[in-house]
């Protein structure tokens, strides 16, 4: 029975329980969340007409550095360094991070927020650890930056879970590195109350209702393991997701070894961290054991691709982690290009360049089964991992989605029965036409309200940043 206070969506074709439906409308209440599907043709009839288009759950992007938006191509040259690596680019990113005011890490997560709806993303993961003043001083209130960033994903319209990140040391017998000191939270106790102080904002201001916290130690180097299994614990008895850096860089596995005589996956499994609230960042450099490990515990991983061949890091072992029955989620980590289907389509694509076969990832030999596979990686298992409510279209979800132009020449001529393989493989972010977070469009036909403003203010901090 129709209900004149829902909304209604009509499209040539919606992504329904893995397939393509024709003639099916979706509804949605005032609540924003899915009421109902029908092929009543009075229900089609009213609903609104997306002529040449197709309806699929918006993607969750579970691991952003937005600040680093500011670094793109930036870094795209040699140093006086005799290689250049993840930790070259990492002195480059610490120098943008400390120029970086709370105005304008406001302004830059805006910048890369539109980006990500614009590309189809409807709920990022935020992994956040620029807590304090470049000095090292803490503001008068510690979230002030978590907040410009909250703030600023509500006023574009993206769900963000702010994964809080616990950062209290350079390393290992290291001193302290003043280029670090916006990271800095050097107890556990400080750390866990200012936690607390945020979640209890998010409680209290309905401007925030789209945010949600999660927590993020932000690597086995950057924290004492007392420290690490106190937040990890208080995570686990409030069921917030827990997101790490694992293993992204072989240097990494040395000074674990070194000091605690373990690999990290190693270690983080002794200690009791592992879980199903779990999701190791990267898990680039990992044995089949540590897959073992992370697969029983029904932890996730994430992968970054895109960033990850940016930063020589190397290639995610997805065909071994599959095998271990660990579930892969997406990321677009350093921002250095924002389009979660690539990353998805990286996954299988690194693995082919190293094994030299096709199809690895494939589940078995039917046309759509990779597809559907990479497809969950940026939907339904990045979901699970922020603990978002959105990643699939079904009843009680939110009308969290995103249309693509059935006429784009990327995808044109593709036929239902092979239209997500052309999705995952081949779309370009110019088929992607309108995009709805909570049954609200905040991208029309390409375009968000905001991104001129947005776009100006961007440049603005970017001509003073490097001119």
């Amino acid at each position: 029975m129709s209900d004149h206070s829902e909304t209604g969506w009509f499209a040539d074709l919606l992504y329904l329980n893995g397939k393509f439906e024709s003639e099916l409308a979706m509804f949605a209440g005032k609540s924003g969340r899915i009421t109902r599907f029908s092929k009543d043709p009075s229900d089609l009839a009213r609903a609104c007409q997306l002529r040449r288009r197709a309806i699929l759950p918006g993607l969750i992007n579970c691991h952003s550095h937005s600040f680093q938006r500011v670094i793109r191509a930036r870094t795209e040259h040699r140093t006086a360094a005799r290689r250049d690596t993840f930790w070259t680019w990492r002195e480059a990113m610490y120098h943008a991070a400390n120029r970086l005011s709370p105005e304008d890490i406001y302004h830059v997560a805006r910048m890369a927020f539109i980006e990500m709806l614009k590309s189809g993303i409807t709920t990022v993961g935020e992994f956040h650890y620029l807590h304090n003043a470049p000095d090292g001083s803490r503001y008068a209130d510690p979230n002030l930056l978590a907040l410009k960033v909250l703030r600023a994903a509500g006023e574009v319209g993206l769900r963000i879970a702010l994964l809080r990140t616990a950062y209290a040391r350079a390393g290992r017998q290291s001193q302290p590195n003043p280029a670090q000191a916006r990271f800095i939270t050097p107890t556990p106790e400080v750390f866990l109350a200012d936690t607390d102080a945020l979640v209890e904002r998010l409680q209290n201001d309905r401007t925030l209702d789209s945010a949600w916290v999660g927590i993020a130690p932000h690597s086995i180097r950057a924290l004492p393991t007392d420290y690490l299994v106190e937040i990890a614990g208080y995570a686990r008895a409030r069921q917030l997701p827990v997101h790490m850096h694992v293993a992204e860089q072989r240097a990494e596995i040395d000074e674990c070894l070194v000091e605690h005589a373990l690999r990290p996956v190693e270690l983080i499994e002794r200690l009791g961290v592992l879980d199903a609230l779990f999701t190791a960042i990267h898990a680039i450099h990992i044995t089949r054991e540590e897959a073992g490990f992370l697969g029983r515990a029904r932890a996730r991983v994430c992968a970054c691709p895109t960033t990850e061949r940016n930063l020589g890091d190397g290639a995610v072992r997805a065909d071994e982690l599959g095998e271990a029955g660990v579930a892969i989620c997406l990321g677009s980590d350093s921002n250095i290009q924002i389009d979660l289907l690539e990353d998805a389509r990286l996954l299988e694509y690194h693995l082919r360049m190293n094994k030299l076969e096709r199809a690895i990832l494939a589940p078995d030999s039917s046309e759509d089964a990779l597809a559907k596979r990479l497809f969950a990686a940026t939907t339904e298992v990045g979901s699970a991992a922020l603990k978002a409510p959105g990643g699939s279209l079904e009843i009680g979800r939110p009308a969290d989605f995103f249309t693509i132009d059935l006429n784009d020449p990327s995808i044109a001529g593709s036929g239902n029965e092979s239209l997500l393989s052309h999705v995952v493989f081949s779309l370009e972010r110019t088929a992607i036409r309108d995009v709805f977070v909570n049954g609200d469009i905040v991208v029309q036909d390409g375009h968000h309200k905001l991104e001129e403003t947005v776009t100006s203010e961007f440049d603005c901090i970017q001509r003073r940043l490097w001119n």
